[in-house]
């Protein structure tokens, strides 16, 4: 299986260990037409990109592209902080950016203390003692991803269910009605076969994505072929193989606008 375009990658601007300019040179050599940039959300504590290496990181994307070839989009892993469905992608920020991704991850300054509880704390808590998270937890889960997906321009929701728990069959639902893809991490195994084809029967578009963060990972998709030989769902539906290139909903966006 080769990706047409890998959404998902890192570099030094968070945590990653290659340049955009070696991110995209491993891309050419496999074959792969675009890639992103998508360093973690300003809101990351330990490693968050920052507003202020905005520019630089634009001119390394413009540089890369000139001596590769490859399309490279510039965008961010944004951290969803509310269960209202903020992100710290914020609508100052978008002029920025190319493409709009956004997952739940920890160590991140949340809207309050409340939606840390609610979002991060009592999910890492289920997840680290294999306990079976409350209907409560699952409820609070659905309603943050649900909400940054119809108040915000997102493109792909990386990673769901990782570390977090969340009615998957209702967010696929909402990412189905406003465009938004689901994720195939092959970073992590995050949602089993039945999962898998839980979310496909709502009609929800996929993208497997590697969640690189060296260079050598770039298209990677093993864990994804595994999964997809469990699983019952179309190549149809997913969008970034077999030569193809996914939609976005963030440059209709910010062509209407911006």
């Amino acid at each position: 299986m080769i990706l047409s375009g890998d959404y998902h990658t890192h570099t030094p601007y968070s945590h990653g260990k290659n340049t955009v300019l070696e991110n995209a040179f491993a891309a050419k050599s496999k074959g792969i037409k675009e890639i992103a940039i998508t360093d973690h959300g300003f809101n990351h504590i330990i490693f968050g990109l920052k507003r202020k290496n905005l520019v630089a990181l634009r001119s390394e994307i413009i540089e890369a592209e000139k001596l590769t070839g490859v399309k490279i989009l510039m965008g961010m892993e944004s951290n969803l902080i509310s269960v209202d469905g903020h992100s710290d992608m914020t609508e100052s920020d978008l002029k920025y950016f190319d493409i709009f991704l956004c997952g739940i991850h920890e160590v991140v300054k949340f809207k309050s203390f409340s939606d840390m509880r609610d979002v991060m704390f009592k999910n890492y808590i289920a997840y680290k003692f294999g306990k079976k998270p409350s209907d409560k937890v699952i409820a609070n889960t659905t309603k943050a991803y649900i909400n940054v997906v119809k108040n915000n321009p997102v493109d792909i929701l990386t990673h769901i269910n990782y570390k977090c728990f969340c009615d998957l069959k209702e967010v696929a639902k909402c990412c189905s009605d406003y465009g938004t893809y689901i994720e195939i991490n092959t970073k992590k195994r995050h949602v089993s076969a039945e999962e898998l084809n839980l979310m496909a029967s709502t009609g929800v578009r996929f993208v497997i994505d590697s969640d690189a963060h060296s260079a050598s990972r770039i298209g990677d998709t093993k864990i994804a072929e595994e999964l997809l030989a469990e699983a019952s769902v179309p190549p149809e539906q997913i969008d970034n193989i077999d030569g193809r290139l996914p939609k976005f909903r963030f440059s209709a966006y910010k062509a209407e606008k911006l």
